[in-house]
């Protein structure tokens, strides 16, 4: 998946138009005090300096921002971006040395895992599980006064299949009474770009939805014609233009004032949350692919465990085991390292930032031990 230099330059131009910049700090004093911080971030690594670009999924976009602020504020030298593009095109970006991480909502393909051997001077792709939050299935009904409309797997999967197209369908009102529904027409949206938002979502259709979603899990929709919305940005906008509308989107990205689906899960009902979302995730098991620098795990979607919610997305952080410059590899390692400890997770979980879900103590030890083996060719 090589293209040619034009390329890789318009994808640096995008990178210096779109991306997520902070200035360095440039007073003594701050830098002095990022030395110190630094000192810790990077287990005693000297200063750390150059630039470092990132690309990828938008649903990282407000957790990425806090990880960035958080980690310049202790590297000041540090140039760091990231480019909210889209799970597939960070990875495009990335396979081609665009930048030098990444996120993504979904694992590498077999045939990108390939790619980045040649990308990684000989290493291979590292991908670690950072980024754990909910999405959100929010809908545009002002005059339903309810927090969340409660809908059965098959139900939802009916909805976005265009099976079910009115507000007050009989399948809608079943799991909803006393809810005033309307008979608005319903307005399914999807991204319009590769996704692997998409893909998450797509993935529990398909195995919770009882057999009325007909596709498999895909980064791009799998149905022609639909409202949509490229990125995540696109999609809040079009959930915003008309009633009636129903769209899945990162958690820390509904807009105010929008209800969220709660799911049926077993006997209960589940809205969305930090803590329903780390739940599945420490129900699900490691894919049969996975290895010591690549821990993805294959989510339990159908799972019927009490306090679950089953459409979470982990967007995992990727860069190479090997880079060419003993400076990047540091660089990466300080911004993983960052994002992985306790103090960037508990940074993107502040509602403020992005709401996301901590890892775990026994995830973040592996994660460091992936992060660990990043080195200079």
């Amino acid at each position: 998946m090589k293209l040619a230099g034009s390329r890789r330059v318009a994808g640096m131009a995008a990178i210096s138009a779109l991306a997520i910049t902070l200035a360095a700090c440039s007073s003594d004093t701050k830098a002095e005090e990022g030395a110190s911080a630094d000192a810790s971030a990077s287990e005693g690594a000297a200063a750390l300096s150059g630039t470092l670009p990132g690309a990828g999924a938008s649903s990282q976009e407000k957790a990425m921002t806090g990880w960035l602020a958080g980690f310049q504020e202790a590297n000041p030298d540090v140039q760091v971006s990231y480019d909210p593009t889209g799970s597939g095109t960070g990875r495009e970006m990335f396979l081609n040395g665009a930048v030098l991480f990444g996120g993504s909502d979904s694992a590498f393909k077999p045939e990108e895992i390939e790619s980045a051997k040649e990308r990684c001077f000989g290493g291979e792709a590292v991908e670690l599980p950072l980024y754990i939050s909910p999405i959100a299935v929010a809908y545009n009904l002002p005059g339903v006064d309810a927090k969340n409309i409660n809908l059965q797997p098959e139900t939802l999967a009916k909805i976005f299949a265009g099976e079910i197209t009115k507000w007050n369908d009989p399948a809608i009102a079943a799991t909803n009474e006393g809810v005033e529904l309307p008979a608005t027409n319903i307005v399914p949206v999807h991204r319009s770009d590769d996704s692997g938002t998409t893909k998450n979502f797509t993935d529990y259709l398909a195995k919770a939805g009882n057999g009325a979603w007909a596709h498999d899990a895909a980064e791009t929709w799998p149905i022609e014609g639909g409202q949509s919305g490229a990125q995540t940005s696109g999609v809040v906008q079009t959930l915003q233009s008309a009633e009636g509308t129903i769209a899945y989107l990162d958690a820390s990205q509904v807009p105010d004032g929008f209800g969220t689906v709660a799911v049926g899960v077993g006997d209960e009902f589940v809205p969305f949350s930090p803590e329903a979302a780390a739940a599945v995730v420490d129900a699900s098991p490691a894919t049969d692919d996975a290895t010591d620098l690549r821990l993805t795990i294959d989510l339990a979607r159908d799972t019927q465990e009490s306090g679950s919610y089953p459409i979470v997305l982990v967007s995992y952080s990727f860069a190479c085991s090997t880079y060419d410059s003993e400076q990047d590899a540091e660089n990466v390692k300080a911004l993983l390292t960052y994002i992985a400890s306790e103090e960037g997770q508990q940074r993107a979980a502040d509602p403020s930032v992005a709401g996301s879900a901590p890892i775990s103590d026994t995830l973040r030890e592996e994660v460091t031990a992936a992060i660990e083996k990043i080195t200079a060719a």
